[in-house]
């Protein structure tokens, strides 16, 4: 029994540890972004300050990045396409699994294959063609490359789930008549809510932590997204900008991916294990 107790309090103790060294990061960020702006010191970083400035940075920071209309852009952008995507995700598995798609494993690895390829690769493609067909710099070319980059994930998830659904309800809601777009709005979807809910979590933090597309695609305050509007707030040296006010405008344009995920940590959490409800 001694040793049991030993045993589970080392293991206690471990995962306090590396609890604590995960945390570290975020305790520094949010001790320095609370400072005054022009009080940071490198030397004692790990040390609080005796003010509490952490909203006043906040503002500071968006007045300087102009947000505002960057934050409502990168929210249209996060929740629809993510919801596009879904849909196309959900269609392709229903498809290949339940409708038994001719060559449907091939078509599923044309799907996915998007994948393979770094983001990189497609900037100097993508600036070309939406400079090309007047796509630069607008909401509609950011909500498409963010939907196309967000199907395969999608229908990956939605493959894998619908595999496991028994194909005797598709059979028997066949034989009482229900038509295929039925089956799946009425039946397939409500059964796979969880599974879709844990897509839209990660799609929606994709999509609100880009900056890569968004700085290459976009370039005013009104349609370009958040993360390319914060990355001109860097540092003393590059933008005339205090670390704290930088610190401070990272932990903003972090609460809405925060807030979401724990709203929905309850579905997030079963749609990993592709659950049932």
């Amino acid at each position: 029994m001694a040793r049991r107790r030993a045993v589970t309090g080392a293991r206690v103790l471990v995962l306090v540890i590396l609890g604590l060294i995960w945390l570290a990061p975020a305790y520094l960020i949010v001790v320095n972004a609370a400072r005054p702006a022009g009080a940071y010191n490198p030397a004692h970083a790990w040390v609080p300050s005796g003010s509490f400035d952490l909203l006043a940075n906040m503002r500071r920071a968006w007045d300087a990045a102009g947000l505002g209309e960057s934050l409502g852009s990168t929210l249209l952008y996060s929740v629809v396409s993510p919801a596009i995507a879904i849909l196309i995700g959900a269609l392709a598995g229903f498809s290949i699994v339940t409708l038994r798609l001719r060559h449907g494993f091939a078509w599923f690895m044309l799907i996915f294959g998007g994948t393979v390829f770094p983001s990189q690769m497609l900037l100097v493609p993508l600036f070309v063609a939406y400079s090309r067909f007047n796509l630069y710099d607008t909401r509609f070319g950011l909500i498409l490359i963010y939907t196309a980059i967000s199907v395969p994930f999608a229908a990956f998830v939605m493959r894998n789930f619908f595999t496991g659904v028994a194909f005797s309800i598709f059979e028997a809601a066949r034989l009482d008549g229900a038509s295929t777009a039925r089956i799946f709005w009425r039946m397939y979807l409500p059964l796979s809510w969880s599974a879709l809910a844990a897509i839209f979590v990660l799609e929606f933090t994709f999509t609100w932590n880009d900056l890569l597309f968004g700085m290459t695609l976009a370039q005013s305050p009104g349609v370009r997204p958040v993360m390319p509007a914060v990355s001109a707030l860097q540092s003393d040296v590059y933008a005339g900008t205090p670390v704290p006010v930088a610190l401070a405008v990272g932990l903003l344009v972090s609460l809405p991916a925060i807030a979401l995920f724990l709203a929905t940590q309850r579905f997030f959490t079963r749609g990993l294990t592709l659950g049932q409800l």
